[in-house]
């Protein structure tokens, strides 16, 4: 069984997501960047993993702004799926999800 046929569960993150940082994705051709962007990366801390960092890719449009300089935004995702891929030979944690909101407070 290879590494990437293994599955992780969503669950491994915790339950609380902080939207820390938000950044475009762009194509890639022949190993170089181009100017069209495939969508954005979601950069959230995780609380109650340390407030460890994890990039979640949302193909499309962009669905919500980078938090003020310094601050969060408590947000969920919709059918978010962790995965394995490796960079510089080590192994790494990913995400993709379908979708993100914030996260609704009443007051």
């Amino acid at each position: 069984m290879k590494i990437t046929d293994l599955i992780i569960s969503p669950a491994s993150f915790g339950s609380k997501f902080w939207l820390v940082d938000v950044m475009e994705v762009h194509e890639y051709r022949d190993n170089k960047r181009t100017d069209n962007v495939t969508g954005f990366k979601y950069t959230v801390a995780l609380p109650e993993r340390g407030l460890e960092k994890i990039a979640v890719k949302i193909d499309g449009r962009q669905l919500l702004d980078k938090p003020d300089s310094g601050g969060y935004l408590e947000v969920t995702f919709e059918h978010l799926e962790p995965y394995i891929y490796w960079l510089n030979s080590q192994p790494q944690v990913g995400a993709r999800a379908s979708s993100v909101a914030l996260v609704n407070r009443k007051t």
